[in-house]
């Protein structure tokens, strides 16, 4: 089973949505108990850094989230969900993340010609071969919103690179664990191939 996890934040429905239309059906979920059970879980989220690890933490989510990366299952964040894996975000004040990444969130200092945040279509600049990327050609343009961009501390982490005034980390890989600043299940078909590559992951 997938299972999303609901920490009431978020585009849930439509992450669920898009597993449900490459046939893999998706639940969105806020029991510790069926996040401990799943196979695969999926981590979205739009919104704020430090108002979603309160939730996390209220709720009783974090270990189970914790528990599934550390098993190997696999794992996805998006967008926000990606930012939250990391070990501090200086969105409004300093804020302690999951700390499963090293690194940290910061917000995009730019020319007066961009606009911030960075909200549209970007190509992805694959650097390191991923499962979920299988079927997609470098240079593949995904759809983003954000204002925040996650900084590895150790590069061989990033999957993907975004330019935007500068390249970015636009998606991780780390063993079974994925995460992209992007949002698969609004960018389209290549989207779609994502979301359905990871549900045919081993798991």
């Amino acid at each position: 089973m997938i299972a999303i996890v609901d920490y009431g934040m978020g585009n849930l429905r439509s992450v669920q949505k898009g597993f449900e239309k490459v046939g893999h059906p998706a639940e969105v979920t806020a029991d510790p108990a069926a996040l401990a059970a799943a196979g695969k879980l999926v981590l979205p989220g739009v919104g704020a850094f430090e108002d979603a690890m309160a939730e996390l933490g209220r709720r009783k989510l974090i270990r189970p989230i914790l528990d599934a990366i550390e098993a190997g299952k696999p794992f996805l964040g998006i967008c926000l969900g990606l930012q939250l894996l990391f070990d501090v975000s200086y969105e409004n004040g300093r804020h302690e993340g999951l700390g499963v990444v090293r690194g940290e969130v910061r917000r995009f200092d730019l020319p007066r010609e961009y606009s911030v945040p960075h909200m549209g279509w970007n190509q992805l600049d694959i650097r390191r071969p991923a499962p979920i990327l299988a079927g997609l050609s470098d240079g593949v343009y995904a759809y983003f919103v954000h204002s925040y961009y996650v900084v590895p501390a150790d590069a061989a982490v990033i999957a993907a690179e975004t330019d935007y005034g500068g390249p970015f980390c636009s998606m991780i890989r780390r063993d079974n664990l994925f995460a992209t600043q992007f949002h698969p299940e609004k960018s389209q078909a290549d989207g779609l191939r994502i979301l359905r590559n990871f549900a045919e992951l081993p798991g």
